[in-house]
């Protein structure tokens, strides 16, 4: 392994000049999902082609379904046909900035100021999530590429504009032209650390899919003082299949929906015990004081590694203000469920409805609507190379280990790398939960983006020879 201290001198000295290109890139209003910005999305894409292009990559757009995807590639002088070929991801668009009274600052106009705990910080929308975080790898390649003039191993860049929006137009991209990507493994930086001093990989993800049910029973809403007794409530009825959905120990009834799932190994159960996650103070801080979950399982355990159904909408009836005494011809409930390893999305939607038809009453039908957006849940193995890698970089910049943390969220790049290239992924990021992720004044603290390259250029370190 060749020694980063160069690299890492360089990077400090450049580094007002790195702050300088994550604001022009922050400057850009990349909401892909509204198609005024549009424009905005190729814009950002067309200028991390030319950044990419002035450190001497192959760089250029290659359309999707959705957003322009910007590809770059690098290959080592002598064609480095025994290196490893690494893939890097990240994406340019952003959530929408509303509701705009809440900013600071303008959330296109980055401004750098102190937050709440005294760090200088970027303030702009997409500072942490994920501008800020993909360009830590971009400047850390740049800072290599001046000391030693060339990378250690091959490299393709892919930046996407959906990530937030629609996932699928990756998806079917990566589908139809997954042989122009042979890499032996892809790195993502858009993820948090576990705090402030302590870097953290993600080695778990849960997937998710969506459903609508609504009940249908009379042919019309009734007046109840007439139909109240005789005649079936949809309501009733949804909130019966509903409350039947979990046991009194939090338990999943729906039959066949732990198939698949894994127990956790017990040494990662351990690390995860040693984190000392504050489970009373994490339920405090939203107003809450008693655990709710899945008996016998730890916070993280139920957040990480463990399958959930939750409804996340219920609504049936008169809505109006005052009362309005009917019983409603139809109920609706809007459910979610997070899925971890080895559960099959389709095997859990057939179920979930099927649990849902055999508990209706004669007088009542049901009819289902997909939420789409299906994805697995995700686990990598924690003693890859790759991880260990990171892990050793980590803690050279740190001075303590990295953990390994599980993600309750999905991000649906990581399912379709595995399916299409054949890849795991490595998590590395170096947002915290305070920046705002989403929110009015996100941010990406200064000292995190100076750590963040500096780590990437420790990580490229470890595939460096002498």
């Amino acid at each position: 392994m060749v020694h980063p201290d160069s690299v890492l001198a360089e990077i400090d000295q450049q580094f007002p000049q790195s702050v300088e290109r994550v604001c022009e890139l922050l400057r850009f209003p990349s909401v892909a999902m509204d198609p005024a910005h549009h424009g905005d999305c190729r814009r950002a894409a067309e200028w991390l082609v030319r950044d990419l292009k002035s450190m001497g990559f192959e760089a250029g757009l290659r359309s999707t379904t959705g957003q322009p995807l910007v590809v770059a590639s690098y290959v080592p002088p002598g064609g480095g046909r025994a290196a490893p070929h690494i893939l890097f991801y990240g994406h340019y668009d952003v959530q929408p900035a509303d509701p705009l009274e809440l900013w600071t600052s303008a959330p296109f106009e980055p401004e750098i100021r102190k937050g709440k705990g005294g760090q200088k910080a970027i303030f702009a929308r997409g500072a942490c999530d994920d501008k800020g975080q993909l360009m830590t790898f971009l400047e850390a390649s740049r800072a290599w590429l001046k000391v030693h003039g060339r990378l250690p191993f091959r490299l393709t860049v892919m930046i996407e504009g959906d990530e937030e929006g629609d996932a699928s137009h990756l998806d079917t991209f990566l589908k139809g032209n997954a042989a122009d990507f042979p890499v032996d493994a892809a790195f993502i930086c858009d993820t948090e650390m576990w705090d402030e001093k302590t870097p953290a990989i993600n080695t778990r993800l849960r997937g998710c899919i969506s459903d609508e049910v609504t009940v249908t029973g009379p042919r019309v809403d009734l007046h109840s003082g007439y139909y109240g007794g005789p005649a079936q409530n949809p309501i009733r009825v949804l909130s019966r299949i509903l409350a039947a959905i979990h046991d009194a120990r939090g338990r999943i009834t729906i039959p066949g929906f732990y198939d698949g799932v894994k127990p956790l190994p017990p040494k990662l159960r351990k690390q995860w015990e040693a984190l000392n996650f504050p489970a009373k103070q994490f339920l405090g801080d939203v107003g809450l004081s008693i655990p709710a979950g899945e008996q016998g399982y730890s916070a993280l355990e139920q957040m990480w590694a463990r399958p959930t159904a939750e409804v996340n909408g219920i609504f049936g009836g008169y809505r109006g203000p005052g009362r309005k005494t009917v019983l409603p011809a139809e109920a609706t409930a809007k459910l979610s469920f997070r899925l971890v390893e080895g559960q099959d999305p389709r095997k859990i939607r057939k179920a979930f409805r099927k649990f849902v038809r055999d508990r209706l009453p004669p007088d009542c039908k049901a009819r289902f609507q997909d939420g789409g957006g299906d994805s697995t849940g995700i686990a990598v193995s924690e003693t890859t190379p790759w991880i260990a890698a990171a892990r050793r970089a980590l803690k050279d910049e740190f001075g303590r280990e990295a953990v390994l943390v599980g993600g309750g969220f999905s991000i649906p790049v990581v399912e379709s790398f595995k399916k299409h290239l054949k890849v795991d992924s490595v998590l590395v990021g170096f947002s915290q939960a305070e920046f705002g992720a989403h929110s009015p004044d996100e941010r990406y603290d200064i000292e995190s983006l100076r750590r963040g390259i500096r780590s990437w250029a420790r990580i490229i370190a470890q595939f460096a020879e002498e």
